[in-house]
C-alpha cells in the first residue's frame, strides 16, 4: 500500500513517514494542499494521512475535491484542532477516520492496517465481479501420469516458487494453476488469471502495472494494474510465450525486484505476488530462436510441470465424460441423469481428442443440448467424432441393413479392447484400468463379443478399415 503524508510540520511528516516505512508501506510526503493535490490526482495513493489546517488551504476541502474527482484514496485526518464539528465535517467529506495530535503511533498504524484490509477486501470483491470464476468439484484422475502431476502440484503449492505449466491447448493448465493457488498459503487472497495473448501490445504495460490519470491519451482516470490487483495473491499468466520482448524485460524486473511502476508515475510500488505461468509453445526453442529471454525462462521455470495430452492418458476419458455429464446436469437443471448409448460411448472412448479436455467438454455439453430422453446417441455427436469410427465400404454407400451402425460400433469397441489386452500382455485388470472401465465390465464385454463371434482378428479387420458390415462367425 502507498501512503501520502500531508502536513506542513516537517517533524510530523518525518515521524509518520518513518513509522509507515517500518510497517512495510511505501511512503511519499507533501508540505501543503497544492503539493498534495498534484500527487493525489495521479491516482496511485491508497491512503493519505492529512492535516486539516495548512498554510494554503483546508484538508477537508482537499478530501472533498479528491472525492469529486473520483480519486479512490482513503483519508485519515490528523489535527491538533479537535472538535466534534471538525470530525463530522471530515467524515461527511469522505474521510475514513480522524485522529488528534498528539497521537499514539501504534494506534495510528493499527487504524492504517484496518483501512488497508478494508481496501483489500473491496478490491477483491470488485475483481470477483469481473472474473467468471468457475466453481467445480475436484476431479480425481485415474491415469498414473496425471496422478504424478497432482503430486507435483501438491509439493510446490505451499511454497512461493514460480511455476511454469506447459502442455497442449485444452489440457487444463488453468485448472492446475488454480489448484496450486487453492492449496497455497495465499488461498484466501485473489487468484487472477490473465491471457497474455488477448491484450493489445500497446496496452500491455498499462494492464500489467497500471497507469496514473493523464498518463496518456484516454487515461481519464487512474487504473491499478494486474500486479497490484493480485497483491498477496497469485497472478496466472496464461500464454506467456506470446509476450513481446520489451514486455518480457519489464516482467522479469517485476518478478526479480518485487516492485512495479505505473505508467506515468515516478513512485515504485512494492508487490507480493506469486507468479504461475503457462504456455503451449516450446519456450526452449523460442530461447534458441532469440524470441524469448533466457533469464526470464529460467526465472519462470523454477518449478516446471508438464500436462500430457488426453490421447496419452485414455484411462481418464471415461471419468471425465461422467464428470462433465454430472456438471452439465446441474447447470441445466435437469432432474434426471444424462446417459450415453453404448455406441456413443465407444466412439468417445476411442476418439483421439486433439483439442484435449476442452474439446471433450464442448462435445459433451453440445450433446446434452441435442439429446432426447436424457440419452446421448451417436447422432448427437459432432461429425469429427462420428467420422473417426472407420471407413465406409468402398462401393459408395453404407450398407442399408438394420443394425449396421450398431454392429460397426460394437466391433470398433472390440478392436479397442483387444488391442489394449495385447498391449498389457493379457492382463485384464490393467487393461480395464487403462480403458477406464471396471474389471467386471471388461469381462461382460468379452463374454458379449465371444457370444457374437467377435474375436481379435475380426476386430483388427474392422479397425484397419476393411468391411465389417456383418459379424464374424469365427
Amino acid at each position: 500500500m502507498h501512503i501520502l503524508v500531508i502536513d506542513d510540520e516537517r517533524a510530523v511528516r518525518e515521524i509518520l513517514s518513518e513509522a509507515c516505512r517500518r510497517a512495510g508501506y511505501s511512503v511519499d510526503e507533501a508540505r501543503d494542499c497544492t503539493e498534495a493535490a498534484s500527487k493525489l490526482v495521479r491516482g496511485d495513493v491508497d491512503l493519505a494521512l492529512c492535516d486539516i489546517k495548512m498554510p494554503d488551504g483546508n484538508g477537508v476541502d482537499l478530501v472533498r475535491s479528491m472525492k469529486e474527482s473520483r480519486i479512490e484514496t482513503s483519508f485519515i485526518m490528523v489535527t491538533a484542532f479537535a472538535s466534534m464539528e471538525n470530525a463530522v465535517e471530515a467524515l461527511r467529506a469522505g474521510a475514513s477516520d480522524y485522529v488528534i495530535k498528539p497521537f499514539d503511533v501504534e494506534e495510528l498504524l493499527h487504524r492504517v492496517q484496518q483501512i488497508a484490509s478494508l481496501r483489500g477486501l473491496r478490491e477483491e470483491n470488485r475483481m470477483l465481479k469481473k472474473i467468471a470464476r468457475r466453481e467445480s468439484g475436484r476431479f480425481r484422475f485415474t491415469s498414473p501420469s496425471m496422478q504424478a502431476v497432482e503430486r507435483l502440484a501438491g509439493k510446490v503449492a505451499p511454497t512461493d516458487s514460480t511455476v511454469l505449466v506447459t502442455g497442449e491447448s485444452g489440457t487444463g493448465k488453468g485448472v492446475l494453476a488454480r489448484l496450486i493457488h487453492e492449496q497455497s498459503r495465499r488461498s484466501d487472497n485473489l487468484f487472477l488469471p490473465v491471457n497474455c495473448s488477448a491484450i493489445p501490445e500497446n496496452l500491455l504495460e498499462s494492464e500489467f502495472f497500471g497507469h496514473t490519470k493523464g498518463a496518456f491519451t484516454g487515461a481519464d482516470k487512474a487504473r491499478k494494474g494486474l500486479f497490484l490487483q493480485a497483491d498477496l495473491g497469485t497472478l496466472f499468466l496464461d500464454e506467456v510465450g506470446e509476450l513481446p520482448m520489451h514486455m518480457q524485460t519489464k516482467l522479469l524486473h517485476a518478478i526479480e525486484e518485487k516492485e512495479i511502476r505505473a505508467v506515468g508515475s515516478e513512485q515504485a510500488r512494492r508487490v507480493d505476488v506469486r507468479i504461475i505461468a503457462a504456455t503451449n509453445r516450446d519456450l526452449h526453442q523460442m530461447v534458441r530462436d532469440g524470441s524469448f529471454r533466457e533469464d526470464l525462462f529460467f526465472r519462470l521455470s523454477m518449478f516446471h510441470i508438464h500436462i500430457p495430452p488426453l490421447r496419452e492418458r485414455k484411462s481418464d476419458i471415461r471419468a471425465l465424460i461422467e464428470f462433465v455429464l454430472e456438471r452439465a446436469r446441474e447447470q441445466h437443471g435437469t432432474p434426471n441423469e444424462i446417459g450415453l448409448t453404448a455406441e456413443a460411448e465407444a466412439l468417445l472412448l476411442g476418439y483421439g481428442w486433439p483439442g484435449n479436455v476442452r474439446q471433450l467438454e464442448n462435445v459433451i455439453n453440445r450433446a446434452c443440448i441435442l439429446a432426447e430422453d436424457d440419452t446421448i446417441a451417436v447422432g448427437d455427436l459432432p461429425p469429427e467424432i462420428t467420422r473417426s469410427m472407420g471407413t465406409v465400404p468402398s462401393h459408395g454407400t453404407a450398407i442399408a441393413t438394420p443394425g449396421y451402425l450398431r454392429d460397426q460400433l460394437r466391433e470398433y469397441e472390440a478392436s479397442l479392447i483387444y488391442r489394449m489386452l495385447a498391449e498389457t500382455g493379457g492382463d485384464r485388470r490393467l487393461a480395464a484400468q487403462n480403458l477406464g472401465i471396471g474389471l467386471s465390465s471388461l469381462y461382460r464385454k468379452l463374454e458379449e463379443f465371444e457370444a457374437l463371434g467377435i474375436g481379435p482378428q475380426s476386430a483388427q479387420r474392422t479397425e484397419s478399415g476393411k468391411p465389417a458390415g456383418q459379424l464374424s462367425t469365427g
